[in-house]
């Protein structure tokens, strides 16, 4: 195994691909006495929807841009329809836009749930040392904890079936994980993993339940059937059997939320209180959504910008000031555009050349880079002390110590993901109540027709989904698609430098961040996967002339 001096400098750090699930992302970092000097983060992935929705009817964006991704694939459908329905000024029925904040919402806390414990949890969670633990102790904590009281049994079955997966020589997820070995990095007692281990495969369970919500008004998931330009078209969901399906689901996840995943997140913030200092970024934004059904106004999450990490310097976003760079992406030209008048022509060089190095394209509003996602959300929301978020947020704040300017961290990032999971999960069930009140009441209109104008017209849909502010943006001339263009979370938080070479959001959190161990840099890890991309499959160490020093697999 490669080692390396502490007064070395120059030294690089390659992490390809940092996935799992949504494509290929490449970190390339330089090191300076055991901390990031400079970062450079790499889409390794050119998708190409954008030219394809060229010359065809408006109405088929919403099929092809949600498969755009496997994960969160209703968000843009949703968001494609939003597009369309501002392009030709159309508003659709109340129950309609109830029963896709049902499914909006449902899909934001299934995948934050799935990153908490199954993408981002393997950088916290020691599994190995849970087999050592005491589970009756492991009971008292998660009797003081939470409200499921001193009941030990499951974390018995827990440490059982860990124990005969270990003994049984074939590790499967756990092969090569940085916690093997022993790791200073990991530092939860063993009682503490056990229980935060016994959460993790719970949560298989649960998020498998909202899955099927979705399903119950999508028509099935992922790829949403039901939700199209004028409304949703699940007619035979409309019945009380269904709602109280899903409240069941809504029940039984929101249980979960409390008790498994806001303590454990508070756990973490005080077992790791140093990811409450690396993970920096600048700049915030946030999409306003969960509008008011009747109204369409009152979003429940709000708009607006927070400039240099001050929660007193917020104001209101105006989308006209958004621009897209490509001067370091793989595509043709170097000026910065609108997105409606953006385009999306390939332009492969190579990456070691590092002046193109990024499929993805570096959006930037008023020329800055922003952060989104629910660190974005919910400063911006305490910034403003609405009530809900400020109350939560200042009881994890008072049992963990932490500080509120400590949330724009790599820690705090994923503390406001879990806090965001509780709230929306709370007015969640204010959407259930109305939507059985509506049908009750005899109100089965989810649907508006609507007609293609003969105009050219373009419209813009914006929506908040789990990693922060999507935005579709289309062109409509003689009933077809004259351009498309999609600015995703991902894009934002984890895209290249502009043309004035300033770092992304991602790129930015990376400096300063620790790495005492190269061969092991989970520190690194821990503050890319707080934005929730996907995770690597394979690490790659680099010396300063290029050689190949070690390859591994990172779980």
């Amino acid at each position: 195994m490669s080692t390396k001096t502490a007064t070395e400098s120059g030294k690089r750090l390659i992490i390809d691909p940092v996935t799992r699930i949504e494509g290929h992302l490449k970190i390339e970092v330089e090191l300076e006495q055991d901390r990031v000097k400079n970062a450079w983060l790499s889409t390794q992935l050119f998708r190409g929807i954008e030219p394809i929705l060229k010359g065809r009817p408006p109405e088929d964006a919403p099929l092809f841009t949600q498969r755009t991704c496997g994960v969160c694939t209703n968000t843009h459908a949703l968001t494609s329809i939003r597009a369309i329905e501002n392009a030709i000024d159309l508003t659709v029925p109340p129950l309609a836009q109830l029963i896709r904040h049902l499914i909006l919402s449902a899909l934001v806390v299934h995948d934050h749930l799935v990153h908490f414990y199954h993408l981002h949890g393997m950088d916290w969670i020691d599994f190995a040392a849970a087999t050592t633990a005491d589970p009756a102790a492991a009971g008292k904590i998660v009797g003081q904890t939470s409200a499921r009281g001193d009941n030990p049994a499951d974390l018995y079955i827990v440490q059982k079936r860990l124990k005969d997966f270990v003994a049984s020589g074939q590790l499967g997820f756990l092969e090569n994980a940085y916690f093997l070995g022993g790791n200073a990095a990991y530092r939860m007692s063993p009682e503490e993993n056990l229980i935060m281990a016994a959460h993790y495969f719970e949560g298989l369970r649960v998020q498998l339940e909202l899955g099927r919500a979705m399903a119950l008004f999508a028509g099935k998931n992922p790829h949403a059937q039901s939700l199209v330009v004028g409304g949703v078209t699940c007619y035979d969901s409309l019945k009380p059997d269904v709602i109280a399906h899903f409240r069941q689901i809504w029940e039984k996840s929101m249980e979960f939320a409390e008790n498994a995943m806001l303590p454990d997140v508070k756990l973490m913030a005080k077992r790791f209180p140093e990811a409450l200092a690396y993970g920096r970024t600048t700049n915030f934004f946030a999409f306003p959504d969960f509008h008011d059904p009747e109204k369409g106004n009152d979003p429940y999450f709000r708009s607006g910008v927070l400039w240099g990490n001050d929660l007193t310097k917020h104001d209101e976003m105006d989308i006209g000031l958004i621009d897209e760079h490509v001067a370091h992406s793989w595509y043709v030209g170097n000026e910065a555009r609108k997105p409606y008048e953006g385009a999306t022509e390939p332009n492969y060089t190579n990456y070691e050349d590092k002046e193109k190095y990024s499929w993805a394209k570096a959006p930037r509003y008023k020329g800055e880079a922003m952060e989104t996602g629910p660190l974005a959300r919910r400063a911006l929301a305490y910034a403003r002390k609405e009530k809900e978020t400020r109350e939560l947020l200042d009881s994890v704040f008072k049992e963990t110590g932490m500080k509120p300017d400590q949330l724009f961290s790599t820690m705090g990032r994923t503390v406001c993901r879990v806090v965001e999971t509780n709230l929306l999960l709370a007015r969640m069930e204010g959407w259930i109540n109305d939507t059985e009140a509506r049908i009750k009441a005899g109100d089965d209109t989810i649907y508006k027709k609507w007609t293609m104008p003969d105009a050219a017209v373009k419209g813009v849909g914006l929506c908040c989904v789990t990693r922060g502010g999507l935005s579709h943006w289309i062109n409509i001339k003689d009933g077809k698609i004259e351009n498309y263009q999609m600015v995703v979370p991902s894009t934002w938080n984890l895209g290249p430098r502009c043309a004035n070479g300033k770092l992304s959001a991602g790129e930015q959190s990376l400096i300063g961040c620790p790495c005492p161990d190269p061969e092991r840099p989970v520190e690194i890890l821990r503050t890319i996967h707080s934005f929730d991309p996907c995770i690597a499959c394979a690490v790659h160490l680099v010396d300063a002339r290029g050689r190949t020093m070690r390859t591994f697999t990172a779980r």
